[in-house]
Formats: C-alpha cells, structure tokens, sequence
C-alpha cells in the first residue's frame, strides 16, 4: 500500500500555487469555472468537518457512513475528489471502479487518531493477546485508520465500523466471539459497549507504548472488551468542566456530543451519538431550542448558519477545530482541478490489491451489517 507520509516531502505531491498568485476570491471564482467545465467527469466528497468554502464545492456531504456509501455507488465519474482525510480517500479507492481515480487534494490531509495505530503494533499486539486466551477475538476497527488496518481486520474475519453503526457491529461482533479488540478510538468502543450493557470493568486499555500493552494475560482473559490506546484531538479538547459550566450557567441548554468524547462527557451530556445523530437531532428540534455541540467547530458553526432559529454554540469555549482537515484548503482543491484538466491529474490516492482484497471484506462485512 502507498504510505503517504513517506511522499510528503516529494515537491510533486505538494500544492503548486504560490501564495501570492490568487487572491481567495479569485480561487473561487477559477474553481466555480473549472468545476463547470469538468461536469460530470469530477465528483466531489465532503467530509461535514470541511471549511465552508471547500463544502460549497461539494456534490454530496456527509460523514464517514455516508461518504463511504456514496463512493461505493458512484460508476459514472472519471474522478473522485475526496475532500476529507487520507483514511477516507483510500476507503473511496477500495469501493470505486479500477478506472476510476480518487484524489486527495492535500496529502498532508491525516488523521491524529488514525496515526495511533499501525499494522506493526497491531500484529505485535494481536500476537499476544490471542496467545493469553483460549477465548474466540473478533477485531473491529473503527473507519478512521488507514487500509492496512482495515486489511487486518479482513484477514482475521472482523469488521470495520463507523460512529453511525458502531452498535450494529459491536453486537454482530460479539454474536461471533468471546472477546473483542476495539481499535483505534478507544473512547467510541467504551461508550458504545457500555450503552450496549457491558460494564467498565470488562474493559480494558492496549496501549502499544506499554510493555505487553500494560495487560498481564490474566487481565486480558478476564476482559471481554479489549480497547486500543487512541483518541480523537478534536474530541478529546471537550472535558468534564464543560459540562459542569452549562449545567450551572444554562441547566435549559441540550448538551449533545459525539460518541468519541470522553466517557465523562458522554455520560454527561443529554444526547450523544454521530455526525449524522447530531445533525438530524437539530434539524429536528423546535424554534427556539439551545444546543451546546461536542464536536468539530467547522460543523458546529454551520449547524448555527443553517438553523438560525436555534440557539447552537460549541460545547466548549475554546474552538475545537480538525486542523488536518482543515489543510483541504480551496487553493489546493483548485490545483487538482487544474491539473485533471491537464490531464496530469496529482495526488491519486491507490491501495495495492493484497490490502484491497481483505480491507474489502471487511468493508463489506459492515456495509451487510449496516
């Protein structure tokens, strides 16, 4: 599998234009032309975490779920922009066409959480904690981690899973096996298995910085949820005295918030779920009603535009911004619409075919669950 991070440094993989070439006004003017004249050739995906000046370029938005879906029923369009991270853009790869490409704007575009984990680690850890139990492990990775994780996971009959389906599959996943090893997102696994009814005790932390993980073999056989040391940046910055501040200052104020919070927070807060769960609950609710969101800023601030007649502000004070997806910048869009226009289209994102094979099946395995 391309490893993106080691063709960073290659100047053919970084943006081409010049700082001072175009004003931002005079970018979005040029990508509004270019984007007409490609048509139906190019297709653009919009992660919700974008700036809004990348999703007003977007054909469709949504979240992982959704984009993953989308990209699976696209067969018409030579070319897939991606605008979201690398993990996504290689999951668009695995489920388009062989004539199709997929393109990443920035390269630079990771994923903090996704970078938690590597295919090293996890055979490492994998190695040991199947030989402390005789117990059946099913492995469940959360989408944001790179193909070679997903292949992993495909090799040994698990699945991946989303924030939107995450119970779906952590109960396909216990129906299979004894034991569960939940990766990369630590926080996702412990909130989801906990509503599910298996309690805190049964679950345990992996961290691949710890010798043997920091788990005797006896922790592991005793567990029943085996969790990866990983955490979101983003949703990590939410905490415990966010909560406490709203319940004093403003008890009337719903407090919603994504399931990769913390367990504090979760617990805390009114409504928790998806990108897709926090959306739908807003677009529901009536005039009038105060949200206070726990998740990225970028999407908390359209949620406000977008329903003006509700009260809608960032769970916490301080802006909790995706700064890797926000380095998707209209700029370096508009250089990969430059250069498919070239024909010399840049920064295709390919998974090779042994990762494609096993990632698929597990892609599969939670498309059939889904």
């Amino acid at each position: 599998m391309i490893d993106i991070y080691d063709e960073l440094q290659t100047k053919d993989h970084l943006p081409e234009i010049p700082e001072s070439e175009l004003s931002d006004e005079k970018v979005l003017e040029e990508l509004k032309s270019i984007k007409e004249r490609l048509g139906s050739r190019v297709v653009v995906l919009g992660h919700h975490y974008q700036q809004d000046d990348v999703i007003a370029f977007s054909d469709v938005t949504g979240d992982s779920l959704e984009l993953a879906k989308k990209a699976a029923d696209i067969k018409s369009a030579e070319y897939v922009m991606f605008c979201g991270v690398h993990f996504m853009a290689e999951t668009a790869d695995m489920l388009t066409n062989e004539n199709q490409k997929v393109i990443l704007p920035d390269l630079r575009a990771g994923c903090s959480m996704a970078d938690m984990a590597n295919r090293r680690e996890i055979d490492v850890a994998w190695k040991y904690i199947t030989e402390s139990t005789t117990d059946k492990i099913i492995p469940i990775t959360y989408i944001n981690c790179s193909a070679a994780l997903k292949s992993f996971v495909g090799e040994n009959d698990g699945s991946i899973c989303t924030s939107s389906n995450a119970e779906k599959v952590i109960t396909w996943g216990l129906s299979q096996g004894q034991k569960l090893l939940f990766f990369p997102d630590q926080h996702l696994g412990r909130n989801t298995c906990f509503k599910l009814g298996i309690p805190l005790e049964d679950m345990v932390v992996y961290n691949p910085h710890l010798r043997f993980g920091g788990l005797t073999p006896e922790q592991i056989q005793k567990a029943k949820v085996i969790l990866w040391y990983g955490f979101c940046s983003v949703h990590q910055g939410f905490n415990k005295s966010h909560i406490e501040a709203w319940r004093k200052n403003d008890p009337e104020r719903i407090l919603i918030v994504h399931p990769e919070c913390s367990f504090d927070v979760v617990q805390g807060a009114d409504l928790a779920g998806s990108t897709s769960f926090i959306i739908n609950q807003i677009k529901a609710a009536k005039p009038g009603t105060k949200f206070a969101v726990g998740t990225e800023i970028n999407l908390v601030n359209r949620l406000a535009k977008q329903y003006p007649h509700l009260d809608i502000t960032s769970l916490s004070p301080y802006q909790c911004l995706c700064t890797t997806m926000y380095r998707v910048r209209p700029r370096w869009l508009l250089e990969s619409f430059r250069a498919i226009e070239r024909n010399q289209p840049i920064n295709v994102i390919k998974v090779d075919e042994v990762t494609k094979k096993f990632a698929l099946k597990a892609l599969d395995q939670m498309l059939a669950i889904s």
